[in-house]
């Protein structure tokens, strides 16, 4: 339960119809073995003990009685664990029947929850919920009644579950969205859903959607096989979701009886916190415990948050990013009655990003290209490899080229503050930046333009700008998107121009997201290359970015970073790489969020952004003190 975690199981038992002994021995199996892997939350289907295919039999004595009598047994069988069950059963009360859950731990039963939203052929057998009756007789034990019911967690807070059974899902409130604006943060859904042509599909997706609507975990577990196939046949299916997401899933008739992963109730604590929605629907809190232990992950940690693994959702995505870029831009180019986009070109990935948003921007508005002015400006660090894809790169998409060497223009400004050009210090660096954004500035107001900004998300993360330098422009098209998406975006512009026949603009722009990330502000080495690799200083840019994501959409402590880290990167990073750059993102983080109060307009294309105005309000002397605390 370390960092919010709780091991959940949708178990899909063998039913026996009618036989509540054999129903009963199969879940204390499944129970069992759940324990035994360490799960605290286990939901059964709906009427597990009997059933949900038992037709008029549920108006039997001898079954209703057998029910009650398994779900104590059931109880007394499972004392010796504090992992919860929550368990299907006809409950008779007042000469009604009621399609119920229990929620047994410890050997005792906290509460009993009956179904709200019943089809039509369920009203045969079972009532609607009462009003009024807030406990239940169930042999010798009272026992909690009613759909007002949520239960937590006294050792962790986050974790507040409620159940909704069956249909209730698919209710035009479900109940599930009361509880979760009352902070509960785990919903358990007991099922007993036939299998037809596509219906697994739209409950998935309900529950999807559920699960991201409530910003909560959701456990869905279906009625399986050995369930009478008179009129249905049902397939055993279940999900685990949590916020939108599929953890774990098992398809109809596998082999398999229980689905495990594990729910982050810390992070979903998180997400609804940002919520407004309120209910006045009134809940009753049952409280219960937990031993705290260290869950055990088996789910999945991407490396990659930003870059979705689907190529055909990474292709939508790299497109839907650059129309959000060159609509942006094209709107601020109309509103600033801009004649010229003045981009600087340094044959890197983020300045070929920005240039190819500026393009898409001309034909929105139906301008030649040649309306992009792109300036490269070689100094001290420039290559000849970047400063010729620099110059292919504009020639292919027709924009203006222009190059100013800026050399002799910083010397003379070393010469004018006394810096001696020998100490290659912060001085030596920075000068040449700031010289570069004079030039693009000076150039677009000649021209009547706007200088379009090239830094990207990654870097403003870590302060990687030159405060006033390249931090500044008059439009940043790429300060919502992080370098390892940026690589994807101009790979996928590559396959968009080799479809096209542009098989030169294609070569050049996998040579550029080849070519190493540098500011080159340093001379290259004595080959010509590339000497001053920002990745080499600042730590690899896949492992920001994932520190990024987390950090910012989640609110993630370092510690739990460093513990999704070591699980997303195993056998690519070891801990110790792991932990120094995590040092350095929360310090870096910290100390350079001065560089983020002023930031430029530009387009916000997803979840998390550093927009000072609409994204990430911090102030400037924030201490990182108690993040620097929580890391190793």
């Amino acid at each position: 339960m370390k960092h919010g975690f709780i091991k959940v199981a949708a178990v899909t038992p063998r039913v026996t119809v009618a036989d509540c002994n054999a129903n009963l021995s199969e879940a204390l199996k499944l129970f069992n073995y759940a324990h035994d892997m360490g799960v605290k939350l286990v939901v059964f289907p709906e009427l597990t003990f009997t059933g949900s295919t038992a037709g008029d039999l549920f108006f039997s004595d001898t079954l209703l009685l057998s029910a009650q009598n398994a779900l104590l047994e059931y109880a007394e069988k499972t004392s010796y664990s504090d992992t919860i069950s929550i368990i299907g059963f006809p409950l008779i009360v007042n000469n009604k029947i009621y399609n119920s859950a229990a929620i047994c731990q410890g050997g005792e039963i906290l509460g009993i929850v009956p179904k709200q939203n019943l089809t039509y052929n369920e009203k045969r057998y079972f009532s609607d919920c009462p009003c009024g009756m807030e406990y239940v007789e169930i042999g010798e034990r009272v026992c909690e009644f009613g759909t007002d019911l949520f239960f937590a967690c006294n050792e962790l807070s986050e974790f507040r579950f409620a159940l909704e059974i069956g249909d209730d899902l698919f209710s035009l409130v479900p109940p599930s969205s009361h509880f979760a604006a009352n902070g509960v943060t785990v919903i358990a859904n007991p099922g007993a859903f036939y299998e037809t042509v596509s219906a697994w599909d739209k409950q998935t997706s309900a529950v999807l959607a559920q699960s991201l609507r409530c910003r909560c975990g959701y456990i869905l577990s279906s009625a399986g096989m050995g369930e009478s196939t008179t009129d249905f046949v049902f397939g055993g299916r279940a999900v685990i979701a949590e916020n939108g997401d599929t953890l774990a899933q098992k398809k109809a008739f596998a082999s398999e009886q229980i689905l495990v992963s594990e729910i982050d109730v810390k992070l979903l604590a998180s997400e609804q916190r940002k919520l407004s929605a309120e209910s006045d629907k009134k809940l009753r809190r049952i409280d219960f415990s937990l031993e705290l232990c260290d869950t055990e992950l088996t789910r999945f940690v991407d490396p990659h948050p930003f870059i979705p693994e689907c190529k055909k959702e990474l292709d939508e995505r790299c497109r839907t990013i650059l129309s959000i870029q060159a609509a942006g831009l094209a709107q601020r180019v109309q509103k600033a009655y801009a004649k010229k986009c003045v981009i600087g070109i340094s044959g890197g990935l983020d300045s070929c990003l920005a240039l190819l948003a500026a393009i898409r921007t001309m034909d929105i508005l139906g301008r030649p290209h040649s309306d992009v002015v792109g300036v490269t400006m070689p100094c001290f660090g420039t290559t000849g490899r970047t400063k010729a894809n620099a110059e292919i790169l504009c020639a292919e998409l027709g924009c203006e080229l222009r190059c100013v060497n800026i050399a002799d223009a910083v010397r003379q400004h070393f010469s004018d503050i006394g810096h001696d050009e020998s100490n290659r210090n912060v001085v030596y660096e920075n000068s040449q930046a700031r010289e570069r954004t004079q030039v693009l500035m000076d150039i677009a107001n000649i021209e009547n333009g706007l200088v379009v900004g090239t830094g990207d998300l990654s870097e403003l993360a870590l302060g990687w700008a030159t405060y006033n330098g390249d931090h500044m422009s008059m439009y940043g098209v790429n300060g919502d998107i992080p370098k390892t998406l940026i690589r994807k975006i101009v790979c996928y512009c590559a396959e968009e121009a080799e479809r096209n026949g542009q098989k030169e603009l294609a070569r050049v722009l996998i040579d550029i997201v080849d070519t190493p990330v540098s500011p080159e502000l340093l001379p290259a080495d004595e080959s010509g290359n590339i000497a001053q690799k920002t990745e080499d200083l600042v730590g690899p840019y896949e492992i920001h970015d994932f520190y990024i994501y987390n950090f910012l959409r989640y609110g993630f402590s370092p510690d739990k970073l460093y513990r999704l880290a070591k699980i997303a990167f195993k056998g690519i990073y070891d801990e110790e790489t792991l932990a120094k750059w995590l040092k350095n993102f929360v310090k870096r983080f910290f100390a350079q969020q001065f560089k983020r109060s002023c930031l430029p307009d530009g387009p916000k294309v997803g979840s998390v952004g550093l927009s000072p105005r609409g994204d990430w309000r911090m102030p400037s002397d924030a201490s990182s003190a108690e993040w620097m605390k929580d890391i190793l």
